[in-house]
């Protein structure tokens, strides 16, 4: 009482307000709650014969209480396909357990309209456990059952977007494969006195990258080969590997020589892309003249990784091209010339930067040059086309830590083929 005197009068006001409210629900008969419950009420027979049933439930089914009680059954209230769950569910539960909570069910109104509720039965026991009757209460699940519909509808749209997503993701990366594939030659030609191996390995499915090689012939008993890399992916930089392959090809025509070609390519791109963002790439291009004991490499860098040589003996080596510089950076740029002599069983590996920066190891340490050529040094020289499958091969144990688009070109000189045994014999 003592902390009541402190009140102000609205205090006080609100005191005897909520007194009245109290007071008004002492005064509400049993009856009364249980006629007009927010729910539905109904008491059974244990053949579901309705012997009791509440004013809600009555109006939500638009029946009158002299047509239910007595003259109908609990599963008379039911939809076809409720009726066809109760007998073979929800009956055989109840008996079993005694109660069966929380059940979706539809009841149908005299209007035809189908009104989804959650229906909870128990069995009221005598003294000695025998089942007397069975109470049931209904609740009304319209608001959760236009819930649960919104909710699978939003599900369904969901994962038809999803399908559509991956549809559209599957067409685009059939269309970059396509486009990717029209970069790079079909296969590699035949050349008399070489051989030739090339693979491609896509980093992703999604960006086209801008690695490219070609071999082609320029008469005369000459051949002319590149390999190179592009600033970038995309379709932009689809684009300048394009005009790349384009302009080494018509450059090799007109005058082979490697570091002519490399000039020539390094104006192109330097004036077509001057006025906006800088494209660029590395490259290294180089002529190759079979005979009947080797083939004379000549070749030049721009910015690219040193070609690498296996020779027959087993041993690796670099061959320099110091000092070559970006392709299209510069309006005059300087490019590095080679030569070499490929003999019976040695082979030459131009790669990408996409091999020698993958990443390996728990601490993720770049691949690098020294294991590129310790890698070469370790495999039998048996020609380029081994040596591809041996590299590809490597490039498949990276997993995530080749992330980089990588072109692998590989020429050699063929080792002699083994004598027939009658010559040993002999």
């Amino acid at each position: 009482m003592m902390c009541r005197t402190d009140q102000s009068p609205d205090g006080e006001h609100d005191v005897d307000a909520t007194g009245v409210a109290f007071t008004a629900l002492l005064e509400d008969s049993a009856e009364e709650l249980y006629e007009q419950a927010p729910c539905g009420y109904l008491s059974t027979l244990m053949d579901g014969t309705i012997a009791k049933i509440n004013t809600t439930l009555l109006e939500w089914l638009g029946l009158s209480r002299r047509q239910v009680v007595g003259r109908m059954r609990f599963a008379d209230l039911l939809t076809v396909g409720g009726k066809l769950y109760h007998e073979t569910h929800f009956a055989p539960l109840l008996q079993m357990n005694g109660e069966v909570s929380g059940i979706a069910l539809d009841i149908k109104a005299t209007d035809g309209q189908r009104m989804p509720v959650l229906v909870t039965s128990r069995v009221k026991t005598s003294d000695d456990g025998e089942p007397m009757l069975v109470r049931t209460t209904v609740f009304d699940a319209r608001d959760r059952r236009a819930y649960e519909t919104e909710l699978l509808r939003g599900r369904q749209a969901a994962e038809e977007a999803r399908r559509q997503a991956e549809a559209d993701r599957e067409r685009l990366q059939e269309a970059l494969a396509v486009l990717q594939q029209s970069l790079l030659p079909a296969e590699l030609p035949t050349v008399p006195g070489l051989e030739a191996g090339s693979y491609y390995h896509t980093a992703s499915p999604d960006l086209l990258g801008g690695d490219f090689y070609d071999l082609f012939p320029l008469g005369a008993g000459r051949w002319a080969f590149f390999l190179g890399d592009v600033c970038g992916k995309g379709p932009q930089a689809a684009a300048v590997t394009s005009l790349t392959r384009y302009t080494l090809r018509a450059a090799a025509l007109h005058d082979p020589d490697p570091v002519h070609v490399l000039t020539t390519l390094n104006t192109v791109l330097h004036e077509r892309y001057t006025s906006g963002e800088t494209r660029y790439c590395t490259a290294i291009f180089g002529v190759l003249r079979p005979s009947s004991d080797h083939v004379s490499v000549h070749l030049a860098s721009g910015g690219h990784p040193s070609a690498l040589i296996q020779r027959a003996d087993g041993t690796a080596h670099y061959l320099p091209t110091p000092g070559g510089m970006l392709i299209g950076v510069l309006p005059q740029a300087q490019f590095t010339p080679a030569r070499t002599q490929l003999f019976p069983g040695d082979t030459l590996l131009l790669y990408t930067d996409g091999l020698t920066e993958a990443r390996t190891g728990p601490k993720r340490e770049l691949f690098g040059d020294d294991a590129l050529r310790a890698f070469t040094a370790q495999q039998p020289a048996t020609g380029p086309q081994a040596l591809i499958t041996a590299l590809t091969g490597l490039l498949a144990g990276f997993g995530d830590g080749l992330d980089d688009d990588t072109a692998l070109l590989a020429l050699g000189a063929p080792a002699p083929l083994p004598a027939p045994a009658s010559e040993h014999l002999a």
